[in-house]
């Protein structure tokens, strides 16, 4: 069974600088579990059959309007059927002044009440942005994550093969850091994942020999970074002699994160291998990939030789 998260009201009202115009309980004990909101259309009209009181509401011009028409009388009975279901908070944008009717119903069923500035389309894209995000599933696995060129790089392999040494490598080179030996990955949509690294252990890189540094303060703010989109896993393994590698990348190799396919390539070590050269070059080929050029392809019509119309997927089950 799949975990649900959940992000506390106060966490809200701080990412979107919302004012507080009834705040029946203490905040950071109200939790809010749905991504989702509700602007309310026919729950006006006394419709609630699929109300979902986990969503926060949005009132904007429309919704105010529409009960500008009513007799104080109907606006609250309108507004009381709303609130006695108990949505976990309601946040009216573009500065407009609560009905008395509107606050009467938040005090008599503690429902928040917050406000702000912005239109209501603006408003709505950034919270359900933050909420997406906040509440998306999520796994920690051993890894590195880096941002090279643009590409987030989650580098895996046992313990001990030069993750991290690699990583300051990298960082040397001008790219940047987001988690060293635990990375938080983020399911925010069906095609996206998100790694960070966890607060407390954030910037911070163990080095073998050296002991725990800090990145921030040893190569600047320029080298890091909170979070940054996984678009390849890069997987390091100690050179085999008995393996056979890919030499041509004419398969697409994919592994699977939280239910995610994402672009995999395993990069033998051994001494005299430059590993961030290699790894800059995999982040710049992934790219192109993306954008539709594939270099054994045109080596293939170079040569006068056919290349396979369907390329080769496969799915990679590698632990980390």
């Amino acid at each position: 069974m799949e975990k649900k998260f959940s992000v506390v009201l106060s966490k809200i009202i701080a990412e979107l600088d919302l004012d507080i115009a009834y705040m029946p309980n203490n905040p950071d004990e109200i939790q809010v579990y749905s991504k989702d909101i509700t602007r309310p259309g026919l729950e006006l009209t006394g419709f609630l059959d699929f109300f979902d009181n986990s969503r926060i509401i949005l009132f904007g011009n429309t919704e105010n309007s529409y009960l500008n028409r009513f007799s104080s009388e109907q606006r609250f009975h309108v507004i009381d059927r709303i609130f006695a279901l108990q949505p976990p908070a309601i946040i009216i944008t573009r500065n407009i002044i609560p009905y008395g009717e509107l606050m009467s119903a938040a005090e008599k069923y503690k429902v928040p009440v917050l406000r702000s500035s912005e239109a209501t389309s603006s408003l709505s894209a950034s919270l359900v942005t933050f909420m997406n995000m906040e509440l998306a599933p999520r796994i920690t696995r051993h890894g590195v994550l880096v941002e090279v060129y643009g590409e987030g790089l989650l580098i895996v392999g046992d313990s001990g093969v030069g993750k991290s040494e690699t990583a300051i490598e990298l960082i040397k080179r001008g790219h940047r850091l987001i988690a060293d030996d635990a990375v938080e990955i983020r399911r925010v949509s069906n095609k996206s994942l998100i790694g960070s690294a966890p607060e407390n252990i954030r910037h911070f890189i163990e080095l073998r020999g050296i002991g725990i540094i800090n990145a921030r303060r040893i190569f600047g703010m320029g080298s890091v970074k909170l979070s940054e989109k996984i678009d390849m896993v890069i997987n390091l393994e100690v050179w085999d002699n008995k393996k056979v590698y890919d030499r041509m990348g004419m398969s697409n190799e994919m592994t699977e994160i939280l239910g995610n396919q994402v672009p995999i390539l395993t990069i033998p070590v051994k001494p005299g291998r430059n590993l961030a050269v290699i790894i800059e070059v995999a982040a710049m080929n992934n790219r192109q990939r993306k954008m539709g050029y594939n270099a054994a392809r045109e080596l293939f019509s170079l040569l006068g030789l056919e290349y396979p119309e369907e390329e080769e997927t496969v799915v990679q089950n590698v632990e980390f």
